[in-house]
C-alpha cells in the first residue's frame, strides 16, 4: 500500500507524543534487500526481524524487543547513498546479534508505563483508515520510552561498530557510509542537547569509535553499494520526499529542471497530495510509457483513481502490480481494498481471496484484517466478517471491541470449526489482558 499520509484522515494520534507507523510496499521491498544480507552475515533469520518505518523527522534508528528495527523516514531523507543507510542498518543489527535489547529487558518492563511494551513486544499496531490502508499508530510516550529502552551503554556501541564492520566486510560493502554517517553525528554535537537528534543521545558517539571506523574505511578494500541499490536509494527518498515534504521543500530538492524519474516520480506524488490529480496522472502516464513494468509506478496510478472514485480504471492498475511483484503483500491489500469498493459480492470474493493471500506473509497487519471482515461482509458471511474484525481489533489492543466480535463470530460459526476456535482464543486473550492489565 501507499504511504500513511497518502490519503484520507491524518491517523488519529494519542497523548505523548505517539510513534507513527508508516507502510509502504516498494520502500519496505528495498529496505529487506539491503538489511537481508546484513542479518545473513551476523547469523540472524531474516524473516524473524520485522523493520518498521517511523514517520519522524528526526536522525534516528533503534532496536527494541529483542528483534525489531526502527527506521525513522528523516534518517531515510537526510541520508546521502544507500551506503549510510546500510552502514546504519548494519550497527543496528550488531546490537540485534549482540543480544543488547535483551539485557535491556528490565528497562522494557519499566517502559509499561510509557504504553511501549505491548505494542513492541505484542503482534502489530498498524491501522486502516481511509484510502491508506497501510497507516498506523504506535501508542506511548516516546521520549520516556526512549530513555528507558533506547539508551546503549559505550560498550555496547563499541560492540555493535565492531559486529557492522565485519558484516560489511562479508557482504562487500564498504563502512564509509557508517564513518559518514558518525561525521553527521559529530556536527550534532554542536547543538544544544534539545536540538541533538535522538541518535545521538541513545547511541553515545565517542572519539574511539569515530577512529575505529575511520581506521577500517582506510585500510578496507571494499566498495560502496551497487549501482542498483543507489538507483532504489534515489527512488525511496523521492518517493517519501513526495508524501512527507511540503511543496517549496520538494521543488528546491527536485528543481523542475530536474526530468530523471526521481524528479518526475516525486513531483507525481506531490501533485496528488496536492488534489492536483490530472497533473499527477499525467506524470504517473508518462513514467509508465517509459517504464510499464514498474509494479510501483502502478500501484501509484491505481491509488490516485481509486482515492478519487475512479474504481474501474483503478482496477488494472493494481492488478497489473500484483502480477508484477506477486510476493508483496501490500500491494495485494491494495487491490483489495479497490475490489470492496465495487460494493459486490463478486468483489467481496475475490477481494477475500487476495486477502487471505497477502496474510500468509503478513498476519500482522490489522488493516488487511479490516477489510478481510468487509470483504466478507460484501459476501453475506457475518460470521467470518465478525471474526475478522476481531482480529484487527486484537492487533490494535482495542479489548473491548475485539471481545464484542469474538462474541459475535462464536454465535454465528460452527463449534469446533477452525474459525469457531480461534474466536474463543482472541475471547480468552482479551480476558487474560483484562486480569493483566
Amino acid at each position: 500500500m501507499a504511504l500513511a499520509l497518502a490519503a484520507g484522515p491524518t491517523p488519529a494520534r494519542a497523548e505523548h507524543n505517539p510513534l507513527t507507523l508508516i507502510r509502504d510496499a516498494e520502500i519496505e521491498h528495498i529496505i529487506r534487500l539491503y538489511a537481508t544480507p546484513l542479518f545473513q552475515a551476523a547469523g540472524l533469520e531474516p524473516s524473524a526481524i520485522k523493520v518498521y518505518l517511523v514517520q519522524d523527522k528526526g536522525i534516528n534508528a533503534f532496536v527494541a524487543g529483542g528483534m525489531n528495527l526502527f527506521i525513522n523516514t528523516g534518517l531515510i531523507l537526510k541520508a546521502k547513498s544507500a551506503n549510510q543507510l546500510i552502514g546504519v542498518i548494519a550497527h543496528e543489527t550488531g546490537h540485534i546479534a549482540g543480544g543488547h535489547v535483551i539485557r535491556t529487558r528490565e528497562a522494557l518492563t519499566q517502559a509499561r508505563g510509557a504504553a511501549l511494551l505491548a505494542t513492541i513486544l505484542g503482534a502489530a499496531v498498524i491501522v486502516a483508515g481511509g484510502g491508506s490502508t497501510g497507516a498506523g499508530v504506535v501508542l506511548g510516550g516516546r521520549g520516556v520510552a526512549e530513555r528507558l529502552v533506547y539508551s546503549f551503554s559505550r560498550s555496547q556501541e563499541n560492540a555493535a561498530d565492531q559486529a557492522a564492520l565485519s558484516y560489511l566486510d562479508a557482504i562487500g560493502q564498504s563502512a564509509r557510509g557508517l564513518m559518514e554517517f558518525f561525521d553527521v553525528l559529530g556536527q550534532q554535537e554542536l547543538f544544544s542537547s534539545a536540538r541533538q537528534d535522538p541518535y545521538l543521545s541513545t547511541h553515545p558517539l565517542t572519539r574511539e569509535r569515530i577512529s575505529a571506523v575511520r581506521s577500517h574505511v582506510e585500510t578496507a578494500p571494499n566498495a560502496g553499494s551497487p549501482a542498483e541499490f543507489d538507483a532504489l536509494f534515489a527512488r525511496m527518498t523521492a518517493k517519501l520526499a513526495g508524501y512527507l515534504e511540503k511543496p517549496d521543500v520538494l521543488r528546491r530538492r527536485y528543481p523542475d529542471s530536474d526530468r530523471t524519474v526521481e524528479a518526475r516520480y516525486a513531483h507525481a506524488i506531490g501533485l496528488y497530495r496536492q488534489a492536483k490529480i490530472g497533473p499527477a496522472l499525467a506524470l504517473i502516464d508518462e513514467l509508465l510509457r517509459e517504464r510499464p513494468d514498474d509494479a510501483f509506478f502502478q500501484e501509484l496510478r491505481g491509488q490516485v483513481l481509486l482515492e478519487n472514485g475512479r474504481i474501474e480504471e483503478a482496477l488494472p492498475a493494481y492488478r497489473r502490480a500484483v502480477e508484477l511483484e506477486p510476493d508483496e503483500p501490500l500491494l495485494r491489500v491494495g487491490l483489495a481494498q479497490a475490489l470492496i469498493e465495487t460494493a459486490t459480492p463478486a468483489g467481496g470474493d475475490q477481494a477475500a481471496i487476495e486477502l487471505e493471500r497477502a496474510m500468509q506473509v503478513d498476519r500482522d497487519n490489522a488493516g488487511a484484517w479490516r477489510l478481510l471482515g468487509a470483504a466478507y461482509s460484501l459476501k453475506g458471511d457475518e460470521a467470518m466478517a465478525a471474526l475478522a474484525t476481531a482480529e484487527s481489533a486484537l492487533l490494535r489492543n482495542q479489548m473491548e471491541d475485539a471481545a464484542r466480535f469474538a462474541e459475535r463470530a462464536v454465535k454465528g460459526l460452527d463449534p469446533g470449526t477452525p474459525a469457531w476456535l480461534r474466536a474463543q482464543d482472541i475471547l480468552a486473550a482479551t480476558e487474560s489482558a483484562e486480569l493483566n492489565p
